[in-house]
């Protein structure tokens, strides 16, 4: 079935018949039918561009919402990135601190070698210098005790001895002379 137009109504003819409606009356009610339909016809006309426009929008909010979901995503990936990035930048300088700390630690430890090695050369040749000093002090003592004991003998003979002409007594030619304290 079609649809009637306020155009259809208006431009509608009907037949007379005798005993039929009141054509006046028929008249007027087909002008009220027209003028509503016409209103109708206006008032969906003013919806559907609404309709339209709305859908447009729609659209619109449809297409900032896909922008801003991928905007969101690309700003969410790139966040995952940069924490990525740091979290290998932060082991990256964790291991060569932890490298540098190892190279530091292993050359103190070098030079505690070197100065456990040089303070062991100092202590033998402390020792050394000991035990020579003592050898030669004692090597200095017998000769002092020696001497000593060499003079006491001579006084001792000097003091036994008369006195003998002075003809007969040879010059001490010894010129080495200890003195003792």
């Amino acid at each position: 079935m079609e649809k009637v137009t306020p155009v259809d109504i208006q431009h509608k003819a009907f037949k007379k018949a005798l005993q039929g409606y009141d054509r006046a009356e028929v008249d007027r009610f087909l002008d009220e039918v027209i003028e509503t339909l016409e209103d109708d016809a206006q008032h969906r006309a003013a919806l559907d561009a609404e309709i339209a426009d709305l859908k447009e929008r729609i659209s619109h909010f449809k297409s900032m919402e896909e922008s801003l979901h991928n905007t969101l995503v690309l700003a969410q990936r790139t966040a995952d990135e940069v924490k990525a990035s740091a979290h290998k930048e932060a082991d990256l300088i964790r291991e060569q601190a932890r490298l540098t700390a190892e190279r530091e630690i292993a050359s103190y430890n070098d030079a505690i070698g070197d100065v456990r090695r040089e303070h062991q050369r100092a202590i033998e040749a402390s020792e050394k210098a000991k035990s020579e000093l003592r050898s030669l002090l004692t090597t200095h003592l017998s000769l002092l005790e020696g001497t000593h004991n060499q003079l006491q003998q001579q006084q001792l003979a000097q003091q036994a001895a008369p006195a003998a002409p002075a003809a007969h007594e040879q010059p001490n030619t010894d010129t080495t002379r200890i003195e003792v304290h």
